[in-house]
């Protein structure tokens, strides 16, 4: 406890780092409060009568409502959150691979950059426009009483417009983040909209056990278990032994081998997105046959997959997860281009020729890693399945698996990672003794410019 508050004072010391944080909390809670501001005529008292009525109770709106910080079921001008940016930068991400267009800005450094950004932002606003009725029509309406009686021409094209407003103006909380305070501002805001619901919901757990402490304990020590496997996996690198060729300055061969003399390659490098791709495609059928009963005519497997609890949902979610791992490492990971890479800075593989066999070994291992990193994903997936199984609340369950974990685990690492460089740039000690945040270097390498 002594050296936890020690590091809270180092932080504090440090004035660009204190005013960062300072500066990331206070347009964090500017999100938030706009995540309660409802749209236009909206009918506050019937929106939370609803929100208490159902509970929890439909998987997607429950998910939806995480992601965007409570502003989906709120029926506000954030209720679609970041998730249209998201899509965009998804979009430009996939054009990239079939759009040589595209391929060439990416190409194009800085420049290249800031068109990307450019484009990717005009899309956003054309997803949320597409979007926004969608939203007002399809689940605003469905609240009893929510809506004005009188939905004008005019009043649709205001609501339309402030959630549009809304979105965008949530980007740019984001981006400001980014630029001026701590950590990555959009994957921060989707983490705060997630862990705004963690409150509730372990309340909620509490609330139906209270009968049983001894299960809120073991629940407690089950989730930090899964969040320090999660970790592992997520900082699991194979590190492939490098040697840099000697070059000779004068007559002498000065050895430019740096401080890391290995070859990272991530168990998971895909990351979250295909859980995310995964869980956009089986959306589908859960919303085609979520409805069917086969006693009312549907038949057993369109009520199975409607079903986001059972087993061949489940199984598919898992099937799909896997082969997305495999297709979209293959797009961050390009071993030929790596092999190129070690070949020009005079790198090489101990026991392997430069050229195609460093580009096949490199593939070979990226392939056998691969496999254990996407069975890790599916598994993260079903986990709130499971955690439904075993009789845990609707809500709190998310907490043990899926996207959201991923998310929280990666954007809060990534995020101690930049307050522990601030930390060793100023010669101070790191957050913790003995850890391991990813990137941390010591004060000796910091100090000596590797």
């Amino acid at each position: 406890m002594k050296r936890f508050i020690q590091n809270i004072k180092n932080i504090w010391k440090v004035e660009e780092l204190r005013k960062r944080i300072l500066l990331t909390l206070f347009l964090i809670l500017v999100y938030r409060i706009g995540s309660f501001i409802m749209l236009p005529g909206v009918n506050a008292e019937a929106v939370m009568a609803n929100a208490s009525s159902k509970g929890g109770d439909n998987v997607l709106e429950s998910l939806l409502s995480m992601f965007s910080g409570g502003g989906f079921t709120n029926v506000s001008i954030m209720a679609l959150g970041i998730m249209p940016y998201i899509s965009a930068s998804i979009i430009m991400q996939l054009l990239g691979m079939a759009v040589p267009a595209v391929q060439k800005m990416q190409n194009e450094g800085e420049s290249g950059r800031k068109q990307i950004n450019t484009y990717t932002r005009v899309l956003t606003i054309i997803i949320c426009a597409v979007q926004a009725p969608s939203y007002i029509s399809l689940y605003a309406s469905s609240i009893k009483g929510a809506l004005p009686a009188d939905q004008s021409m005019l009043w649709w094209t205001t609501a339309v417009s402030c959630m549009v407003a809304g979105s965008m103006f949530a980007v740019w909380l984001g981006e400001r983040i980014t630029d001026k305070g701590i950590g990555n501002g959009i994957s921060l805001l989707i983490t705060v909209g997630i862990l705004s619901r963690l409150p509730s919901s372990f309340l909620a757990e509490m609330a139906a056990n209270k009968d049983f402490p001894l299960k809120i304990v073991l629940e407690i020590i089950v989730f930090m278990l899964i969040v320090l496997g999660t970790i592992l996996i997520v900082q699991g690198v194979r590190k492939v032994p490098l040697n840099t060729a000697k070059r000779v300055v004068g007559a002498r061969a000065v050895d430019e081998q740096g401080a890391r003399n290995y070859l990272p390659l991530k168990v998971n490098a895909s990351g979250v997105m295909p859980i995310i791709f995964a869980q956009a495609i089986m959306t589908i059928p859960v919303m085609i046959f979520s409805q069917q009963d086969p006693k009312g005519g549907g038949s057993v497997i369109q009520y199975a997959l409607g079903d986001t609890h059972g087993i061949p949902y489940n199984a598919l979610l898992a099937l799909l997860i896997i082969v997305f791992t495999y297709f979209y490492t293959a797009i961050m990971i390009n071993p030929r281009k790596m092999a190129d890479d070690l070949k020009r800075s005079g790198g090489f593989i101990p026991g392997v020729r430069p050229g195609d066999e460093t580009a096949e070994y490199i593939d070979s291992l990226v392939s056998r890693i691969t496999l254990p990193g996407s069975m890790f994903l599916a598994l993260i997936a079903i986990l709130p399945s499971i955690a439904y199984a075993c009789n845990i609340t609707s809500g709190f369950e998310y907490f043990f698996g899926g996207t959201s974990l991923l998310i929280m685990v990666g954007v809060v690492l990534d995020t101690l990672q930049q307050i522990e460089s601030y930390l060793l740039n100023r010669h101070m000690d790191g957050l913790m003794e003995g850890s391991r945040v990813r990137g941390r270097r010591s004060v000796n390498e910091m100090s000596s410019g590797f």
